[in-house]
């Protein structure tokens, strides 16, 4: 039996345009000078207070940052809402949880930087819902690389690290696994550099879904 424990962003769906818009329109109500989504991109996965602490070249959010994480929140299902601005599926990616869902010695879950409003706008949208039998949020444990999300996760549904696999798109992802003691599978068509994933700890890296399935066994 395998767990298999997907990151949102960059791994599942293609939100960078979504999270960059977001975080160019908090950057700007506050009269900060606006990221560039090289930087957006590469904050992608951690928690939002975190996140927006980075782009602006601090290691650790402040109260500042609380104040900015909150607006952010507050504008993203609107700006969500903007046909311009979905959030799809990368391509195959269905198919593969689909394949993933109709096996036996299959559970799936997710671990995203993502709030609970927005992780459950993800499934709900896409028809995940039922697939995903466990998650964790960025509203229930510390940021990645911590590996909370992934202990939490193997502990509610029983399974050992050592037969969970993680698959991400970010250093923070491979991070998290390795920390965890669980498989890093990292994907290329994301938002995290290759290489620097294999720096990461990434066991492997897949370039499309379908090759993913095959390194999952």
């Amino acid at each position: 039996m395998k767990l298999v424990l997907f990151d949102c962003d960059g791994t599942l769906v293609d939100s960078a345009r979504l999270i960059h818009e977001v975080m160019e329109r908090t950057f700007r109500h506050f009269e900060k000078p606006l990221p560039t989504l090289l930087q957006t991109k590469s904050i992608i996965g951690l928690t939002l207070d975190i996140a927006i602490a980075r782009i602006q070249g601090k290691q650790h959010a402040d109260a500042d940052d609380v104040v900015m994480m909150a607006y952010y929140k507050s504008i993203f299902l609107d700006v969500r809402s903007e046909i311009a601005f979905s959030e799809p599926l990368f391509d195959g990616i269905r198919p593969l949880i689909e394949k993933l869902a109709a096996r036996d010695d299959v559970l799936m879950g997710a671990v995203t930087g993502k709030s609970r409003r927005g992780y459950d706008a993800i499934v709900d949208t896409h028809g995940f819902r039922s697939h995903f039998i466990v998650s964790r949020t960025a509203d229930d444990c510390p940021s990645k690389p911590h590996p909370a999300v992934v202990m939490e996760c193997c502990d509610e549904t029983g399974m050992r690290a050592a037969d969970t696999v993680v698959i991400g798109d970010a250093i923070y992802d491979m991070q998290m696994a390795k920390a965890a003691g669980a498989k890093a599978l990292g994907v290329s068509w994301g938002y995290g550099p290759v290489d620097a994933l294999w720096l990461a700890g990434a066991d492997k890296i897949a370039h499309t879904p379908a090759e993913l399935f095959e390194m999952i066994f």
